[in-house]
């Protein structure tokens, strides 16, 4: 029994006046597992809700199987119910599977092989058996053991309800439903949100075995990397959204290549412009009429004057013609990547925002500052979230703070910047400009446009030296909406702007990568690479982890910092 696959034609769907998707077309066939990427509001979620059926498209058609699973954000369940009515919904399919190849094989066994009805039953008997080994049935009650454990439910009560779950174990559930259920198409909205490292890879290893569609929208670059066979990037483009083969990976290969054939498109068509302006320029001036003639010129310049005359015209509108053209259809310069700008700051301008750069004055110790120290962290506690026996932070340092949720990463930074007592000696050099990008950003004035917040934290010129759209983080429809009325992410995108623009002595980072796109978090890897000053970030992002070349500490629940030594 061949699976079908989910399709969508040229769907267009309209959120108040803002057009989302615009004649978007997506075929995704049995075996293939689909990542949709870009911006945040690109419509990647809205693609999802489309593809699933629980919103519909203002024009174009999807063609999707009747056994369809969409991770929603929420069980539809209510609080009461418990998670063995979930198991059992998710386990109903493979029982009625199973229900029905008996009852096919109890009137197989009473029917005569040579009565009328007995090849249509033999027949209707093989689509049931192909279809229940498809779906794996006779395995699905230890598949559920297996999924539920996986991600770190296991050891959950099946009778506890699920108004005593958290949102994320909610979420997870609902994850294990999905799984357990194996439907022909799978859609995935962001589905390691509040996984650990190893439920992300069980999740993935699960994803991979399935026969039937996956397409997941994810910021996840790990996740991206491990399952996917396509990516569709949905960041506008000339020609709609494009299609690449191959993992995250892959995409970053294609991705780099493309930049470089756009930069080398762009010198090449800035050194013709270049030297079509000079020859239309230089001779222009050769031809002008009353140019200053040499001796040598006078005696058969007037018998030679209108050919001359008109042979150098002529080469003079060929090339401004030919400059005209090119000048109309030049490719744009390639947008710049994000990066620090400038050096790191010595002294810092009093801050908007909770997480824009603030002078954290300290007692001077030379013990600190003699061998290029900035911070020193000697038996250091937060009682009940966080044990530091060591750290010291260099000038120039690179360290990534890991661990589990509650093993004390941001209570760290929140020490390192002087904005969280602790028992203890914390040494800071003294003028010391720190700046912290928290994972709650608060702006003293909600009133002003984050234009405005930009402008009044950078001053003027700084502003107008490093213009906030030029940064790409924040699109140019919200730069004059209020800070009030920005997100969560947009809020921290701004706070991260005013740090990039004006980068401080230490950079301390909490969870950088939350809310960004791919494409922005690999900007953003790669700038702290050589950004000035010292950056200290605390991050889940496996991707980045996996990849960060600096030092690294890992903070455990109730215990000290372990890994290197600090």
């Amino acid at each position: 029994m061949s699976r079908p696959a989910l399709l969508a034609h040229d769907v267009v769907r309209t959120l108040g006046a803002r057009r989302v998707l615009d004649g978007v077309s997506l075929t995704a066939s049995p075996g293939h597992r689909i990542g949709l990427i870009g911006e945040n509001g690109v419509g990647k979620s809205t693609l999802l809700r489309l593809l699933a059926g629980v919103d519909e498209p203002d024009a174009g058609s999807v063609t999707r199987p009747a056994d369809l699973g969409f991770l929603h954000q929420e069980l539809p369940f209510d609080d009461a119910s418990t998670i063995a009515d979930v198991l059992d919904e998710a386990l109903r399919e493979a029982r009625d599977d199973l229900a029905e190849l008996e009852r096919l094989t109890e009137r197989l066994a009473h029917v005569p092989q040579d009565s009328p009805g007995y090849a249509e039953l033999l027949d209707a008997y093989g689509r049931q058996l192909e279809q229940a080994q498809e779906r794996e049935v006779w395995d699905a009650d230890r598949r559920a053991a297996i999924v539920l454990d996986g991600l770190g439910l296991g050891a959950f009560r099946h009778d506890r309800v699920l108004g005593s779950l958290s949102g994320g174990q909610r979420g997870r559930l609902a994850l294990a439903a999905l799984l357990v259920r194996r439907p022909s198409a799978l859609l995935l909205d962001e589905p390691t949100n509040h996984l650990d490292d190893g439920a992300a890879a069980f999740l993935e290893e699960q994803v991979r075995g399935l026969p039937g569609v996956v397409v997941v929208a994810s910021h996840d670059r790990a996740f991206l990397d491990a399952v996917c066979t396509d990516l569709v990037d949905l960041d506008p483009a000339m020609d709609g959204p494009v299609r690449y083969g191959g993992n995250y990976s892959t995409y970053l290969a294609e991705k780099r290549a493309e930049r470089e054939r756009w930069e080398r498109r762009y010198a090449e068509e800035q050194e013709e412009l270049a030297a079509l302006r000079h020859s239309a320029g230089v001779t222009a001036r050769l031809v002008a009429p009353d140019r200053e003639r040499p001796d040598n010129e006078k005696m058969g310049y007037g018998h030679r004057a209108g050919r001359v005359q008109s042979q150098v015209s002529r080469r003079v509108r060929n090339a401004t013609r030919r400059l005209d053209g090119l000048e109309r259809r030049q490719t744009g310069e390639p947008p710049q990547p994000l990066r620090f700008h400038g050096t790191a700051l010595a002294v810092a301008a009093p801050p908007v925002a909770a997480s824009a750069v603030a002078a954290l004055g300290a007692t001077s110790l030379d013990e600190v500052s003699a061998d290029g120290t900035l911070v020193s962290l000697r038996d250091v506690r937060v009682p009940d979230r966080l044990v530091v026996p060591r750290l010291d932070v260099s000038a120039t340092e690179r360290l990534l703070v890991t661990g589990g949720n509650g093993a004390g990463k941001s209570t760290l930074l929140s020490v390192l910047a002087g904005r969280l007592a602790a028992e203890g000696e914390v040494r800071r050099r003294q003028g010391l400009a720190v700046g912290l990008l928290a994972q709650d950003t608060v702006f003293g004035r909600p009133d002003l446009t984050g234009r405005e917040t930009y402008e009044r934290s950078l001053g003027a010129e700084r502003a107008e030296k490093v213009p906030l759209r030029s940064l790409g983080l924040l699109h140019e429809a919200d730069l004059d909406k209020p800070v009030g009325q920005l997100s969560v992410g947009q809020r921290r995108r701004l706070a991260l702007a005013l740090l990039v623009a004006r980068p401080p002595e230490l950079l301390l980072l909490d969870e950088p990568t939350n809310h960004l796109s791919p494409r922005l978090c690999d900007e953003l890897e790669a700038a702290l690479g050589t950004g000035p000053g010292a950056i200290v970030l605390a991050s889940h992002d496996r991707w980045l982890r996996r990849r960060w070349q600096g030092r690294e500490i890992r903070l455990s629940v109730g215990g000290p910092a372990g890994g290197e030594p600090c």
